[in-house]
Order: structure tokens, then C-alpha cells, then sequence
């Protein structure tokens, strides 16, 4: 983690809502968060863990129940709208109805906390709209309507917008939620690139938690009831507390592969070979109950010479060449030595 000043730092905060009779119902309490520049900051947690509420809390749309937040070293409180304007550019999940603009109209409102009253545009603004869209990669569809976007341009808009306002700061509720896989990703390689190449504090809410992993400079673990952890992924993969946060009844976190999975394989098979062809070689035995180990002797070990040259060693260190990784599973399920390797479905 880098050791510089936090651009947003909660102490002790609680989030939550005040309700009738002047009673609160607490979401999370004594959250002790920081932010830091130039990373993609990724929070995570179920649905209903308060993801939306403490983004809400921080860009000052709904009040803490209590404790402080500080931004850029100062009270959020003590900021007036426009100056936070400057300083935080936020993207939200729901679809804008901008429709019937041009996308550089709809980049172009993010100038506004610069061009006053009558928001006249000026060639420097007309500099930071166009710099905006080339960074966000939606400049070749600036004349098109929003209407005419798909959801992963419109998101690209969204963010070329956010862009627009100069702000070191930018923070996003869901911003792969209506995405297909390719926009998913692109997206994430675009915040991660925004934060490296412009040194921007990016914090994001996501359920998805593979892109996270990868993408993710910090990851903010968030559920009702117990501390937030907070740390890079690989730090909190091997302290247990995705297992801990993520796993639940018939649910398991598997740290070797970053995955979830709906059970936790425990027969041993070895696999070596092409660090490739045994990736999805053990990703294959993981779907089929059993679980990719180092080879040795005594267990069954699958050579991974080539996607079609599987070498497959019984326990009786009997050899088998197998074409593909259809025809291994289909071996290693075969009643000539179930008795020795049992998959979690026959259990």
C-alpha cells in the first residue's frame, strides 16, 4: 500500500438512517476507512451489506449518524456543494435519461462547476471535454446521441463526465452492473489505468468478485454486523477473511483459485505439467468435486503435457494417455478405481 496522505479518511463513523421519532437504524458503526490516491479502491459485500449507503454517506448525500469524515484533510460538512464539485466526481448506477444530448453535450455538463451561471464553454474547457473522452475511449461516438449507446458506452460517457470535472476523486456505485463481460472488464481496465496514469482515488462499489481481485488495488470487505476489512486482495485471500466474509452455508471461498465454489473439494488429484493446460485442468476437476493438488505418489496425478496429451497415473502407477479434458474426467470418474477417488457427488 502506498504511504501517502488519504484523500478521504472516515474516523468512527456510523452510517445508517434516521427514522421517525428521531430513532436510528444502524447499518455499520466505528468505521475507521481511508482512501488513498493513484489506486482503484474496490468495495465489496452481499446485497444489503450497506455498500450504497456509506458511497451515499461519503459523497454527503445522506449525514453519518455519527463520527467524522474528512476530505482532502478537511470536514466534509465544511464543504459547500460547488467546492465538492471539484473534488469528487460521482457515477451512480442508475441509467441516465440523458437520452436526447449528444455525448459531448452530456461530457460538457461536467465543466459546469467551472463555467459559472451561464456555463459558456471556453476553449480550455472545450480542451478538458475533448482530453476527457479520449481518456474514457468513447471519443469516436462524441456527436452520437446517449440514447444510441450501449450500456458499456454510456458507462464510458458517464465516467468521460466525471473526468471532465477535474476531480481526484471519483467514486462509483455499481459501474459494471448492467454490463456484458468485455464492457465489465474494459471498464475496470479504464479505472485502474485512470488512477495509475492520473493519480486519482477511484472507489467503487462491485459484486464481481474475480474482476475485483484482479483489478483491485484495496478491497473493502463490508457485512452487517462485524468490521470492515480492509487490505490488497492477496493480503486478505491469505489471512482468511474471504473465507470468512464470503463463505457461507454450502458456499465456500477457494483461495487457490479466487473463487467461490458450492463445495469444497477435498480428494486430492495431482496435477503438473504446462502451467496453462493445468489451470483449467484444475479448474475442470474443481467443478467435478475434487481438488488439484501437487502430484506424488500414492494419489492419482494427471501429466498436463498439452490440451491434447493428458497423461493420467492410477495410484498402481497404471498409465493412461488421455485426448482432452473431456475424456479425463470422464476417466477419473470411471468405477475402476472410484474406491480409491471419490468425488463429492457420490458422497
Amino acid at each position: 500500500m502506498r504511504t501517502q496522505e488519504p484523500v478521504i479518511e472516515t474516523n468512527h463513523l456510523s452510517i445508517g438512517y434516521l427514522l421517525k421519532g428521531g430513532r436510528r437504524k444502524i447499518i455499520h458503526e466505528d468505521l475507521n476507512l481511508r482512501l488513498q490516491p493513484g489506486e482503484v479502491t474496490c468495495l465489496l459485500g452481499l446485497n444489503g451489506a450497506g455498500k450504497s449507503t456509506l458511497l451515499r454517506t461519503l459523497c454527503g448525500f445522506q449525514p453519518p449518524l455519527s463520527g467524522e469524515i474528512r476530505l482532502m484533510g478537511k470536514p466534509l460538512a465544511s464543504y459547500s456543494q460547488s467546492n465538492f464539485s471539484l473534488t469528487v466526481g460521482v457515477v451512480l448506477t442508475e441509467k441516465t435519461n440523458a437520452g436526447g444530448i449528444t455525448v459531448y453535450e452530456l461530457v460538457s455538463l461536467g465543466r459546469h462547476p467551472y463555467t459559472g451561471f451561464f456555463g459558456q464553454l471556453k476553449k480550455h474547457d472545450r480542451e478538458i471535454i475533448e482530453q476527457s473522452l479520449e481518456a474514457a475511449g468513447i471519443a469516436h461516438k462524441a456527436q452520437n446521441y446517449v440514447s444510441e449507446l450501449s450500456d458499456g458506452e454510456r458507462q464510458k460517457a458517464m465516467i468521460a463526465k466525471a473526468l471532465a470535472q477535474q476531480c481526484p476523486i471519483i467514486l462509483l456505485d455499481e459501474p459494471t452492473a448492467f454490463l456484458d463481460v468485455t464492457s465489465r472488464i474494459e471498464t475496470m481496465v479504464l479505472l485502474h489505468r485512470l488512477a495509475t496514469e492520473q493519480h486519482k482515488a477511484i472507489l467503487l462499489s462491485t459484486h464481481d468478485l474475480d474482476l475485483a481481485i484482479q483489478m483491485g488495488d484495496c478491497l473493502w470487505l463490508q457485512e452487517k454486523g462485524r468490521p470492515m476489512a480492509c487490505g490488497t486482495p492477496e493480503d486478505l485471500i491469505l489471512s482468511g477473511a474471504f473465507e470468512s466474509f464470503f463463505g457461507k452455508e454450502g458456499i465456500v471461498f477457494d483461495p487457490s483459485t479466487g473463487k467461490l465454489n458450492t463445495k469444497a473439494p477435498v480428494d486430492p488429484i495431482g496435477v503438473e505439467g504446462d502451467f496453462l493446460v493445468s489451470y483449467w485442468v484444475g479448474n475442470a476437476l474443481i467443478r467435478n468435486g475434487f481438488r488439484p493438488a501437487p502430484a506424488k505418489e500414492g494419489q492419482v496425478n494427471v501429466n498436463c503435457l498439452s490440451p491434447s496429451d493428458l497423461l493420467l497415473t492410477l495410484p498402481d502407477g497404471k498409465v493412461r494417455k488421455l485426448d482432452g479434458v473431456a475424456a479425463l474426467i470422464e476417466a477419473v470418474r470411471e468405477e475402476e478405481f472410484s474406491t480409491k477417488v471419490s468425488p463429492l457427488s457420490a458422497q
